[in-house]
C-alpha cells in the first residue's frame, strides 16, 4: 500500500507494555481517544461508548496493550453522568480514564506513547494508526509517531481500543473470546438504541447542565487570584511567550502600498496536493529541535512546557517559527525527507529548516514563492 514506507518491517514486532506482552505491524491502532467537543456533547453516542465497554468488561474483553487509550470530554456533565449510570469504572477498565476536559488528543496534546511503542514504530518505520472522536485527521495532528488519523464515533473508539488494528473486520473477525471461549464479535456488546436510550432518560437531566454551566466562568483560585492590571489597552508582556505584540502594524501607512511586481524569486517549498492549513500552519505539539522549540528553550520554557502551536498562537516569535513546520510535509525540493525542511539556495543548496532558510533569504533581499498543487490550504 502506498501508505507504507520501503524500510518498513514486514513481520509483526514483538513488545511487552506494563507486563503485558503483544505484537504490532502497520495499521496497528496505538491511540484511541474519546475526546473533542464535536461528539462529547452528545449523550447518545457517549452513553452508548460507556454500554459498549461494560458489555465488553462482562465478555472479558480488553484494550489491546500497545493502545494509549484516554477520555478527554468537552464537559463536566459528561463525567456526572458516565458516575451517576455507574460507566466510568467500566470505561476505566479499559483505560479510558479522564485527563481533561477539552482540547488534549485532539489538537495533539496526547502525550508520548510508551516507550516501547514508540521505539518499535520508529526503529521499524511502521504505519500506524490513531482512532479519536475529534474532527480533524491531519497528519502529523495527533502524535509524532503516528502516520495515520481516523475519525470515529466514541463506541467505535472503544471498539477499535480492544481489536488493536484497524486490519479488522468487525463482521467477520471476532474481539476476543469470553470466559467460556466463545468468539465475541461486535454485535454481541454494541448497545442498542433502546438501552441508550434508557440510560439517558434515567440519568441525564436538563438540571445537569444548568448547575455545571452556572459557575463556567468562576473559575478556581487559580483563575481569581490572577492579578488584573486596569487600563484601556492591553498591557503587554515583553517577556511573555504566549502573547507578545506582534510588530507588523508598527509604521503600517494608512493606505495600502501598491502591489509590485515578483523578480528574481526563490522557490522555498515545492508542494504537491491537498497541503493543508495544518501542513502550513500546524497547531500541534512542539518538538524539541524546531526553530520553535529552539527559541521557546532559549526564552527559558521547559520541554514539559512547550504547550502546543495552537496554545502560543499569541506569539508572532513561535508562529513564523513554525510555519510550514508539520513533521509531514513534503517539500519536493529534497528527496525522502519529511518535515519543515527546504534547500537554501544562497548556500549551496543545503537543507536547512523552511524558518532558517526564509530568514537567510530575507536577509539577502530574495523574493520568496511557494509552489503547491490543488486544494492548497484546504482544511480548517
Amino acid at each position: 500500500p502506498s501508505y507504507l514506507s520501503s524500510n518498513t518491517a514486514t513481520n509483526p514486532i514483538a513488545i511487552e507494555v506494563n507486563s503485558r506482552k503483544g505484537s504490532i505491524s502497520n495499521g496497528s491502532v496505538v491511540i484511541a481517544s474519546i475526546t473533542s467537543c464535536t461528539n462529547t456533547s452528545n449523550p447518545s453516542v457517549m452513553i452508548g461508548a460507556g454500554l459498549l465497554a461494560k458489555k465488553a468488561v462482562e465478555k472479558g474483553l480488553m484494550s489491546k496493550p500497545w493502545v494509549k487509550t484516554t477520555l478527554a470530554p468537552g464537559s463536566k456533565v459528561v463525567t456526572n453522568y458516565y458516575e451517576k449510570s455507574g460507566l466510568t469504572p467500566y470505561l476505566e477498565k479499559l483505560g479510558f480514564n479522564l485527563v481533561g476536559y477539552g482540547c488534549v488528543t485532539c489538537i495533539g496534546n496526547s502525550g508520548p506513547l510508551p516507550l516501547e511503542v514508540s521505539k518499535a514504530v520508529n526503529d521499524n518505520d511502521l504505519s500506524v494508526a490513531a482512532v479519536l472522536s475529534g474532527n480533524r485527521n491531519f497528519e502529523g495532528r495527533i502524535s509524532p509517531d503516528v502516520k495515520m488519523n481516523y475519525l470515529a464515533s466514541p463506541p467505535l473508539v472503544v471498539a477499535y481500543s480492544i481489536a488493536g488494528t484497524m486490519d479488522h473486520d468487525f463482521d467477520k473477525d471476532p474481539l476476543g473470546q469470553d470466559s467460556s471461549g466463545n468468539d465475541v464479535f461486535l454485535k454481541d456488546i454494541w448497545p442498542s438504541m433502546q438501552e441508550i436510550q434508557g440510560v439517558i432518560d434515567s440519568v441525564v437531566t436538563s438540571d445537569m447542565f444548568k448547575k455545571d454551566y452556572s459557575s463556567v466562568f468562576a473559575g478556581d483560585h487559580r483563575w481569581t487570584s490572577l492579578a488584573t492590571p486596569e487600563g484601556k489597552t492591553f498591557d503587554w508582556d515583553p517577556k511573555s511567550t504566549y502573547v507578545r505584540k506582534p510588530p507588523y502594524f508598527e509604521s503600517m501607512p494608512r493606505n495600502p502600498l501598491p502591489v509590485t511586481d515578483i523578480s528574481g524569486a526563490r522557490v522555498l517549498a515545492k508542494l504537491g496536493d491537498s497541503v493543508t492549513t495544518d501542513h502550513i500552519s500546524p497547531a500541534g505539539s512542539i518538538k524539541v529541535d524546531s526553530p520553535a522549540g529552539k527559541y521557546l528553550a532559549e526564552n527559558g520554557v521547559e520541554k514539559s512546557d512547550f504547550n502546543s502551536y495552537g496554545s502560543r498562537r499569541g506569539n508572532h516569535e513561535v508562529m513564523i517559527r513554525g510555519t510550514f513546520a508539520n513533521i509531514r510535509l513534503k517539500n519536493l525540493l529534497l528527496d525522502g525527507v519529511e518535515g519543515g525542511f527546504t534547500r537554501n539556495f544562497i548556500d549551496g543548496g543545503k537543507q536547512s529548516t523552511i524558518y532558517d532558510a526564509s530568514m537567510a533569504y530575507q536577509d539577502a533581499n530574495i523574493a520568496l514563492v511557494i509552489l503547491a498543487g490543488k486544494e492548497y490550504g484546504s482544511g480548517s
